[in-house]
């Protein structure tokens, strides 16, 4: 039987409305409610199996409504600017990365140095945050044999260091966040940091109240403290004063912020909001599939 002419109308209509329907969620933003700032740590997404480009990471990340791409260095600050991306956090440049701090008198002053220089790229570019570390527990950081720095001596040390610098943040309108980090998981290099000297929050955060400035706040990474101390919103209410930046990431693997493990992150957003918190919260888990799909749950989850 031959198609009438109605049928073909119908069936064309049908056609067009096909082709002009989303057919999925890839094309929707992740973050419509917008009361929590959210941002992609670029390392994590532009580096192992998985990896996406810069240009596609910060592509993504507009669609999606997040406006932020971090721990990039000033070098990557104009791709971030063509997507109309800010950087919520960005690197200090010192080579040694989180395992040379302030802790250690023998690197201190070029560490100074570098961190002026990162708040200068970042003042300019409009970033309003740098990360800053505790370093590790060696004379010799990369040598676990050098002997340890006592960790009395490594406040006092640290305490001397970020004041050198604070007074400059402060000027420049830039916040200092130093990080704390877990000792514990030894099972890969970036999922936990074993000889950290800044693994005990309460430690991290006695140096941030001895500095006693605006310009030095804590980088609270949910994930890091989960696995030393447990007891997130607690904490969260106890740091309060003093959350200059967070990070999320799945517990205890690092990885996706979904049902295999063990936080509950909405709750920890809401707790956020009441406690005021205006900062960015920046992901940093390390994918175990596809990125985009990922990271569009994690940013869905915690837009509360």
């Amino acid at each position: 039987m031959l198609p009438n002419r109605r049928n073909l109308l119908l069936a064309g209509t049908a056609m067009a409305l096909a082709q002009t329907t989303i057919p999925t969620a890839q094309a929707e933003k992740s973050i419509t409610k917008k009361q929590v700032k959210q941002s992609l740590c670029a390392w994590c997404y532009t580096s192992g199996k998985f990896q996406l480009t810069l240009d596609q990471l910060c592509e993504f990340a507009a669609a999606q409504g997040c406006t932020s791409i971090e721990l990039v260095s000033s070098k990557e600050f104009p791709t971030l600017k063509k997507y109309g991306l800010t950087c919520a956090i960005s690197s200090n440049g010192f080579a040694g990365s989180f395992r040379a701090g302030f802790n250690n008198l023998k690197h201190q002053e070029a560490l100074i140095a570098q961190t002026q220089k990162a708040i200068d790229e970042a003042a300019e570019f409009g970033c309003q945050r740098v990360i800053a570390f505790v370093g590790m527990k060696w004379n010799d950081y990369n040598d676990p044999t050098s002997g340890e720095i006592p960790r009395d001596v490594a406040l006092t040390n640290c305490v001397r260091g970020l004041k050198k610098i604070v007074g400059y943040a402060e000027k420049k309108k830039v916040t200092l966040c130093l990080e704390h980090l877990n000792t514990r998981d030894d099972s890969h290099p970036m999922k936990g940091h074993p000889g950290y000297q800044g693994d005990d929050l309460d430690f991290v955060c006695s140096i941030i109240r001895s500095v006693d400035s605006p310009a030095l706040k804590l980088l609270f990474d949910v994930y890091h403290v989960q696995i030393m101390h447990g007891d997130i919103l607690r904490r969260l209410r106890e740091c309060a004063d003093i959350l200059g930046h967070i990070h999320t990431a799945g517990v205890p693997d690092r990885a996706e912020l979904d049902e295999r493990q063990e936080l509950n992150y909405p709750t920890i957003m809401r707790e956020l909001l009441k406690l005021k918190y205006t900062g960015f919260v920046g992901h940093e888990y390390i994918p175990t599939r596809e990125v985009k799909k990922g990271l569009q749950e994690a940013m869905k989850l915690c837009d509360v």
